[in-house]
């Protein structure tokens, strides 16, 4: 799995990373989504990297998935600013449009 990330995406992760969080999670959020298959893909940044955890390969960032949400998830994907939100879209379609940048948050 890859992930490439803009420039101006890079400074957005860069400026939200105020704890200098040592990864970067592609997280699949399910939360009041309903049942576990419904969900939007997401951003969090976290210290921990545990055995459920896959890397994604990235040039900016050391960036992690979680083994069973990864099926999510394209096996390129872009990470993008448009009109001041995060956009995750792959050569299949956008996985998520608008990833506001309040929503990025940590996880332990």
């Amino acid at each position: 799995m890859k992930l490439v990330i803009s420039p101006e995406a890079e400074r957005q992760l860069n400026k939200l990373n105020k704890a200098n969080s040592n990864y970067l999670v592609l997280w699949y959020d399910t939360e009041d989504c309903g049942c576990g298959v419904n969900g939007l893909p997401a951003l969090r940044f976290t210290d921990k990297k545990n055995e459920s955890y896959i890397e994604v390969e990235n040039e900016t960032f050391s960036t992690l998935i979680q083994r069973d949400q990864a099926v999510f998830f394209a096996e390129k994907m872009r990470l993008d600013i448009s009109n001041g939100m995060f956009r995750l879209s792959s050569s299949e379609g956008i996985l998520n449009p608008f990833i506001s940048q309040q929503s990025v948050c940590y996880i332990n």
